[in-house]
């Protein structure tokens, strides 16, 4: 039979045509591609087994693909072409006459040539094609997609219409550096992923998780799913050796968003859950948040603290308050904390008003440094004037601990002043558990090798406090006053956490002070339990440094 070149032609135009606007070409679009010039040809099937090693094609470990198929192929009768890549990858391309044809001609084996060397080529750009979206939408240490993709896949469904059936959370997964450090990093990787995918398929295909970086997180979901999503983020036992059985807990800080149906961009929905994770992990220390009016009110607030503060330190309108901390054998002063307190136009600003704030960015580290160098001033004036001086507490927060060279701006601010290392003490709170342990434990080594005290605040708020008590030498531990009983307390768990608190600390050799001490039985409680060092209010409130100045004047040194 005569071929006819002009129907070839149009068919492989129109293959051609079709196929480049097909993305996978593993999809059935492929075969309604092929229809066309298969038929002019005369195939009745094309396939394809591909093998990442010639050694993988020699065992048959591989994967075959069909691109065309009729049902109608002669098995006997086929055309085969063997491919080798650059990479060295292996692809072998099978041809079938239909059946009860007649054999192909010379002209139309060199057609199915062209053919099968142009499917090659489409094969070669879809591969490239997913490489490229792996690597623009994928996280390949998680095997899961990227922010990028959330992104993306947001925007699709925004067009669509359909954005109010969703909600979102973001979430970032709590005290996972102590994780990595107690089971190793390469574990604590195959947690998080164990985690995460555990979730993804409890989802199926009505939600998507995505990492953002490190170890935060987001979530697309239906919103008929939202108690499948808060009941897995709320904790569950993750098992990192199958062997042994040995399994870890793993929760997160969310926050959560039901997205409505006038949410117009992506960014919408990042901004509200950034709002509501940051309210829920930081400011409200709890372990979920879901984003409403009243958390934008606090978005706005927090856009205005942060636009004042540049100003603010400029203008120096931030004050050094001290607190003094006593010595409970004779109530003699026995050192201070320095703590912030904002004057803006004539009207003194709380602390619960803008430190929150600026702790939801780096502002919260130039203000850190800001109360060192105004108390080095203050300790350097004293110095200066003859007057007796305590070792001043500042506290630093966990945004700190990803400076590198955080050891050395801290040693050079005190010792810009001249001042006597043992005068400053650095306060880290014991939620510095939600940063990279090994940051935490060379900051703390590097002070107290500079002969720098170094105090964990806030002991007993979080999770870790005993291990980083056994593996961080610490100079302080500083009790956080909900270990305090009260009139209002009926029972004595409070009293016996307290006792053995202290003397755990008074075993390790730490020092040991009560903060928050507010009663004269409180304080008759720390004395019968041989704690000896305490700060609150039934001594002294935050005071401006001139009344401070007064205290020390009292002091008589020998």
């Amino acid at each position: 039979m005569s071929f006819d070149t002009a129907d070839y032609s149009r068919a492989l135009d129109s293959f051609i045509i079709k196929a480049e606007a097909i993305s996978d070409m593993f999809s059935p679009d492929m075969s309604d591609a092929l229809s066309d010039i298969c038929h002019v040809l005369r195939i009745s099937h094309i396939s394809a087994s591909f093998y990442e090693t010639p050694a993988h094609e020699r065992r048959g470990e591989g994967n075959m693909a069909v691109f065309y198929s009729d049902g109608n192929e002669d098995t006997e009768r086929s055309f085969l072409v063997r491919e080798v890549t650059g990479g060295g990858n292996v692809a072998v391309y099978k041809l079938l006459q239909k059946s009860g044809d007649s054999d192909w001609t010379d002209e139309e084996r060199s057609k199915l040539l062209i053919l099968q060397k142009t499917l090659f080529a489409f094969n070669g750009r879809s591969r490239v094609m997913h490489m490229v979206d792996r690597l623009v939408f994928f996280d390949s240490e998680m095997d899961i997609h990227n922010l990028r993709f959330f992104m993306k896949t947001v925007a699709s469904i925004i067009e669509s219409g359909h954005i109010d059936e969703y909600g979102a959370s973001y979430f970032n997964l709590k005290r996972f550096s102590v994780i990595n450090q107690n089971i190793g990093r390469e574990r604590g990787t195959t947690v998080m992923k164990k985690f995460t995918s555990q979730l993804q398929d409890k989802l199926k295909d009505g939600g998507l998780v995505c990492r953002i970086g490190g170890d935060n997180f987001i979530v697309l979901f239906k919103k008929e799913q939202l108690n499948i999503v808060t009941e897995h983020l709320s904790g569950t036992g993750i098992v990192y050796d199958e062997e042994n059985n040995e399994r870890v807990f793993v929760s997160a800080y969310a926050g959560y968003y039901m997205i409505p149906s006038d949410c117009h961009n992506p960014s919408q929905i990042m901004d509200s859950l950034s709002v509501a994770v940051n309210t829920a992990k930081n400011i409200l220390k709890t372990s979920s948040v879901f984003f409403d009016e009243k958390l934008n009110i606090s978005r706005n607030e927090i856009k205005r603290v942060e636009s004042a503060f540049a100003d603010a330190i400029e203008n120096e309108e931030f004050r050094v308050y001290y607190q003094p901390k006593v010595n409970l054998k004779d109530y003699t002063l026995h050192g201070a904390e320095a703590l912030c307190r904002w004057f803006k136009n004539g009207e003194m600003i709380p602390p619960y008003r803008f430190i929150p704030a600026l702790e939801q960015s780096q502002s919260i580290c130039s203000l850190d440094f800001y109360m060192l160098e105004h108390t080095c001033r203050d300790i350097r004036r004293w110095l200066d004037e003859g007057r007796p001086v305590v070792k001043v507490s500042v506290n630093l927060s966990r945004r700190h601990l990803g400076d590198m060279d955080l050891l050395e701006h801290i040693i050079s601010c005190i010792d810009k002043y001249n001042i006597p290392h043992r005068y400053i003490e650095i306060e880290l709170t014991e939620t510095t558990t939600d940063v990279n342990f090994s940051d935490l434990k060379e900051i703390v080594i590097g002070l107290r090798e500079a002969g720098i005290s170094t105090s964990i605040d806030d002991f007993g708020m979080g999770y870790s406090s005993l291990n980083l008590i056994k593996e961080l030498p610490w100079n302080v531990l500083k009790i956080d006053k909900s270990f305090l009983p009260d009139e209002t307390d009926s029972g004595s768990q409070k009293y016996v956490m307290l006792k053995h608190i202290i003397a755990l600390a008074q075993d390790i050799g730490l020092e040991c002070i009560v903060e928050g001490v507010e009663s004269a039985e409180q304080v008759r409680l720390l004395k019968e339990n041989n704690c000896f060092l305490a700060q609150g209010f039934y001594f002294d409130k935050p005071m401006p440094v001139e009344e401070f100045e007064k205290r020390l004047d009292e002091l008589k040194w020998d």
